[in-house]
């Protein structure tokens, strides 16, 4: 896709992650009423997104407080 725009579906992903959930399951429930889709993908979505310039342009708030968690995680695990 290089620098298009986002597409429908990869802007509701991340809506969807903007938003604040009392418990993962309210979470998960949502992705797969409002987006149609199960976790699973949801999160492979998600992470591919994290990696284009063009969702960091979009929403960059989102995207740098996900690179942010993504990389703690990546260091606890390697630890």
């Amino acid at each position: 896709m290089g620098d298009q725009e986002l597409t429908a579906q990869e802007r509701d992903v991340l809506a969807l992650e903007g938003r604040g959930w009392e418990s993962p399951g309210a979470k998960e429930r949502a992705v797969r009423e409002e987006l149609g889709i199960a976790p699973v993908r949801y999160y492979q979505l998600l992470n591919a997104l994290l990696d284009a310039e063009r969702a960091l342009a979009y929403d960059p708030v989102t995207v740098n407080r996900l690179r942010r968690v993504r990389e703690v995680r990546r260091s606890e695990r390697e630890a």
